[in-house]
């Protein structure tokens, strides 16, 4: 039986039919590559990580790291996608258990060869449930959807780990330049405006510099980014901040405001596979 994980916050999160899901990725893509246009066209990225809220919230800000892959659509053939859970626990990181996972825009197919490279790995489980209601990475599939040709996807739960077993996920399914990893997070969360603006810039200078141990207060993919902190400084990954903002800049009050950032990570020049 073919299983398939359905979109659980289409039509809250981003518009729940497939023409005007696609109009406002495409209008969101636009405007990245316009505010973009004037800065250094920096290489294709090996990982990048992309806020998960609402896409009236966070949208802008994922589109810039999204416009990030026009130069890739048809090299990347594997999304590894991570993303922290919010509504039901895990020990380690969850794999759905489904076959494919479904948008508005159709279904991406789940990657039986690298399910099968993690089967090794003690800390990777299955919990439909933990992705049955999870946001953190369903909103990243119209995106990908958009922006990639053809490409199967690799989702993972990420719940009570070490950033070490984390990091062992992530060189697992490395690969080549077939091969993407996003990290979904958000940064600080219901501060007041100055006060998220000071903590998420510091946070961000931290990722810069690849230093992990980020809590939770400071990224809701905490776990997941320290994990690709370690990979990061042993593949020596050039990182680049996209743009940085909070809900009060777009869509929200300034009194309770959560922060986004996008950011690149690229390999050394001299990598070859």
């Amino acid at each position: 039986m073919h299983t398939v994980r359905q979109p659980a916050v289409a039509g809250a999160f981003y518009p729940g039919q497939a023409g005007p899901l696609a109009s406002s990725v495409a209008s969101l893509l636009a405007a990245a590559r316009a505010e973009l246009s004037d800065s250094v066209a920096l290489p294709p990225p090996k990982v990048l990580i992309v806020p998960h809220a609402g896409y009236i919230y966070s949208g802008p800000m994922a589109a810039r790291a999204y416009v990030q892959l026009d130069s890739v659509r048809d090299t990347i053939r594997r999304v590894v996608l991570l993303g922290p859970v919010h509504r039901v626990p895990v020990r380690g990181l969850a794999l759905p258990g489904s076959e494919a996972f479904a948008t508005p825009l159709g279904e991406i197919e789940i990657d039986q060869e690298a399910l099968a490279a993690l089967k090794p790995l003690r800390q990777v489980g299955v919990s439909a449930a933990a992705h049955a209601l999870e946001h953190s990475l369903e909103v990243q599939l119209p995106f990908l959807q958009s922006v990639l040709g053809s490409f199967k996807l690799l989702p993972l739960a990420v719940g009570d780990a070490s950033p070490g077993e984390v990091a062992q996920v992530l060189e697992t399914l490395w690969g080549g330049p077939e091969t993407l990893i996003v990290i979904s997070s958000d940064l600080s969360h219901y501060l007041p405006y100055r006060a998220a603006q000071n903590i998420d810039n510091e946070t961000v200078e931290r990722i810069l510099a690849l230093e992990g141990q980020l809590t939770h207060e400071q990224a809701c993919g905490g776990t997941p980014i320290n994990g690709l902190l370690i990979a990061a400084r042993r593949r020596h990954l050039q990182p680049q901040l996209l743009g940085l903002c909070n809900s009060g800049d777009t869509a929200g009050d300034k009194q309770r405001v959560v922060g986004y950032a996008a950011i690149t990570f690229t390999e050394p020049a001299h990598v070859t596979h």
